[in-house]
């Protein structure tokens, strides 16, 4: 692809961020679709975020940033303000400058997988559903699930008061359908998502044990790697449907692209998003 001094410059900021898609799929459809801007990954600790967030937002022509692990929690606490869902779950994925000079944060991790969640036919309404993980993915996840209604949804976490944080926070808006989970015990739950890391690599240990998962129950590991991850292939020798996150990204693109103001290509690629899944989904 062709750079100029006339090209749009957005990061994906993350630690790690060997494991990002984001810039293969998103400099692909510029490229394809003749819009002027690259994405580009930024390995940047926690303890420089803030310092970087302000001085690379500064730049006139870098037009905004994707936020991946470990930064989703600590973004949202640089943001001058914030769409609804971010300020609920406490988590943002995706930075702009707004007008009026003001750093804006969105979530757009939630409603990506609510989506993929209809896109495959899992239904929400009235079901027991478990989260593990209660970091930036898992805050998206829980803040979307309780505001699509399930009966009632649990959220565990190794750290029991980062549980305990954010049901504190969702509580007050959606009720008592939401509690801490004591445990990650699947049993007894409609649909159990993965929201820790615990997949990244092929010798984690598995998040919930699968041999819990009651018969008919669906799982969703939210990790996207290339293989499988363990959980999933647990879940594929029991027999339970399990679905890696890659719809959930899919889902996504048209939202960060009409929140970064690429509202003609978010059109077109809502209107049919067979090239994305053509890109993100292992081959």
């Amino acid at each position: 692809m062709t750079i100029t001094g006339n090209t749009q410059v957005f990061m994906i900021v993350g630690d790690p961020v060997a494991q990002v898609r984001a810039p293969e799929i998103y400099n692909h459809l510029f490229q394809r679709h003749n819009v002027d801007a690259v994405l580009v990954p930024m390995k940047v600790p926690p303890a420089s975020l803030a310092g970087f967030v302000r001085h690379t937002m500064a730049a006139g022509n870098v037009g905004g940033m994707w936020v991946t692990i470990p930064h989703k929690a600590a973004m949202q606490n640089l943001m001058d303000r914030c769409d609804p869902l971010a300020q609920i779950a406490g988590a943002v994925n995706a930075v702009r400058r707004g007008d009026d000079g003001a750093i804006e944060g969105a979530l757009f991790d939630g409603l990506g997988f609510v989506n993929g969640l209809d896109y495959f036919g899992i239904p929400l309404a009235g079901r027991r559903v478990l989260v593990v993980g209660a970091g930036g993915g898992g805050q998206a996840v829980a803040a979307a699930l309780a505001q699509r209604g399930v009966g009632h949804l649990a959220i565990y976490n190794r750290t029991a008061a980062r549980a305990a944080e954010l049901v504190a926070r969702l509580a007050p808006v959606f009720g008592n359908i939401v509690s801490v989970a004591e445990s990650a015990d699947p049993a007894g739950y409609d649909l159990i998502v993965n929201c820790t890391s615990q997949g990244l690599k092929a010798d984690d240990p598995l998040p919930v044990d699968v041999l819990r998962v009651d018969e008919g129950a669906s799982v969703v590991d939210i990790i996207m790697t290339r293989e499988p991850t363990p959980l999933l292939k647990a879940c594929a020798q029991r027999g339970i449907a399990a679905h890696a996150g890659f719809e959930m990204l899919v889902q996504q693109i048209p939202e960060y692209l009409k929140f970064f103001g690429m509202t003609d290509l978010a059109q077109t690629l809502q209107n049919d998003l067979t090239e994305v899944r053509s890109l993100l989904y292992p081959k």
